[in-house]
Parts: structure tokens; sequence; C-alpha cells
């Protein structure tokens, strides 16, 4: 075992017993280690089926169930756009093509450069601020395209094709 992997499982068990709830299951542990690490890394799996007393496949199983998990690190920062109804009446739909065009990439996931990941998300929880997006987990409502397109542009520097930096 690397050094780097045994970093790698402290921080998983760290996460493991950190959970406070009176029961904690496969899908609680799941989520504690994707909390502390932004993704569930193969040590996690393994980590999770001791931690709770069942099978790797019990674990994989419940992980590769639910699509929220992710099994590859996120990029610096996460972007998510809502596209639940009132979001995406409100103009979700332009806002997701204005990031989308400005980090280079044509569906959600990661940056060329792995600085920022871009989601979809069914609700973020603040319809009646749609469209609605979320920057590293705050929040921003009312958000145009062209807002949108500087706040992302602001995280490193990404700016659309033809495009150096005015917004």
């Amino acid at each position: 075992m690397t050094i780097e992997s045994e970093a790698l499982r402290h921080k998983i068990r760290e996460a493991l017993s950190s959970q406070k709830q009176p029961t904690v299951t496969v899908l609680s542990s799941l989520l504690a280690v994707q909390d502390a690490l932004g993704y569930l890394p193969e040590e996690a799996i393994e980590e999770v089926a001791d931690f709770t007393e069942t099978t790797i496949n019990d674990v994989w199983g419940v992980a590769s169930f639910y699509t929220n998990f992710r099994f590859t690190p996120p990029g610096q920062h996460v972007v998510e756009v809502c596209w639940g109804p009132t979001c995406h009446v409100m103009g979700a739909m332009r806002v997701l093509q204005r990031l989308q065009e400005t980090l280079d990439i044509s569906t959600e996931g990661e940056t060329e450069d792995k600085q920022v990941t871009l989601k979809y998300n069914t609700c973020l929880g603040a319809c009646s601020h749609g469209p609605v997006i979320s920057i590293d987990h705050r929040l921003m409502g009312r958000i145009t395209p062209e807002e949108a397109q500087k706040r992302v542009s602001d995280l490193n520097g990404h700016h659309p094709k033809g495009d150096h930096g005015n917004v």
C-alpha cells in the first residue's frame, strides 16, 4: 500500500466515523465519504464494506444505483445548473448553453484542464429565484446567461472561444 493510498484510507475512515446519526447505513456512509472527498474512490467501496460489515458487492450496488455518486475526482470548482421545471421555464437552458460555451464542453463533466465540473441538477431548492445555479455550493438566483458566464469565467479565467475576458 502506498503512502497516498493509506492517507486516502485515513480520510475515508475519518468521514465514516464522523457520522452523527443513530443509524449508519451503506448509503449514509457513501454520502459521508463523498461529502468529505468529492467522489468515491475504489478504496471507499472497500472501507464502507468493512465499516458497515457488508460485502463490496452490496456497497457497489448502492453506489452504482444512485446517479449522484461519482467515481472520479471532480474539478477544483463545481458548477451546478438547475434544470427543474421552474428554472427551465425561467431560462435555465439559455444559462446552461452559455456555460457550456464558456467552459468549452458539450455536456456535463469536467473541463479539459480539470478546473471546473459542470453538473445538471433536477432541483437546487430555490424555485422562486429561478433560474438558479450553484458554484461550489453557493446558490445564485435569478441568474442571467451573462452573469453566469461572468461568475464562471472569474473562477479560473475560463472564457468562451474568441473572448478574452471582456464580459
